[in-house]
């Protein structure tokens, strides 16, 4: 499965042949250079290991100096393996938007969601409520209302829905069409939304 890491932009428009307006994100994806080539006999799976954005020399291990001065290149952010690359490549050769994608086709992103921090059952999870204020309620328009029975089964079950910890977790979108390429500014567009807040890091795989 070929692929790049990329950079979220943001998002803007783009319209088609009939005018219609229509929602796109651009993302930075690329230049990123192949550090590790995984092979069967070796590390028992074949894969490209590939990263992106530059990172300062002072804030990496030297580990991490050692793994990339083998590769040729500087040290960078973001590292990511590829299986199933369609084409072989060399240690630290680079691999561009030109060399991965074309406009029409379709991809998956992978992005991490902005976290969300604490939140109740109505944002979380779409509750309506307890109903109305009337009856003796008094603050209590937004709990969550029984969570389980009395003497049995004397417990709450696992896997209820409640209140807790929302977004930032990993998330996949898929088949979203590559609108337009501007290979000189390395720059991607395609439809739709990706998860993420800006600048953050996505992967495209297609």
């Amino acid at each position: 499965m070929s692929g790049l890491i990329g950079k979220k932009i943001g998002m803007t428009s783009l319209y088609n042949a009939d005018g219609q307006a229509l929602a796109c994100t651009v993302i930075q994806a690329g230049p990123c250079v192949v550090t590790q080539v995984r092979t069967e006999e070796k590390d028992g799976y074949e894969a490209l290991q590939l990263a992106f954005g530059e990172k300062k020399e002072k804030n990496t291990t030297k580990p991490m100096l050692g793994h990339f001065k083998a590769a040729n290149t500087t040290p960078k952010q973001k590292l990511v393996e590829f299986k199933f690359f369609t084409e072989q490549h060399e240690l630290g050769k680079t691999l561009t938007i030109q060399d991965i994608f074309q406009e029409g086709e379709f991809v998956d992103v992978v992005g991490k969601v902005k976290g969300r921090g604490f939140q109740g059952v109505v944002k979380r999870h779409g509750f309506g409520g307890v109903g109305g204020q009337t009856h003796g309620q008094h603050n209590r328009a937004r709990h969550p209302g029984s969570i389980g029975a009395c003497s049995f089964p004397s417990r709450v079950f696992k896997g209820i829905r409640m209140a807790g910890r929302m977004g930032g977790n990993r998330v996949t979108i898929q088949n979203l069409r590559v609108l337009k390429i501007i290979p000189e500014q390395n720059l991607l567009v395609i439809s739709g939304s990706v998860p993420g807040s800006k600048n953050s890091f996505v992967i495209i795989e297609k």
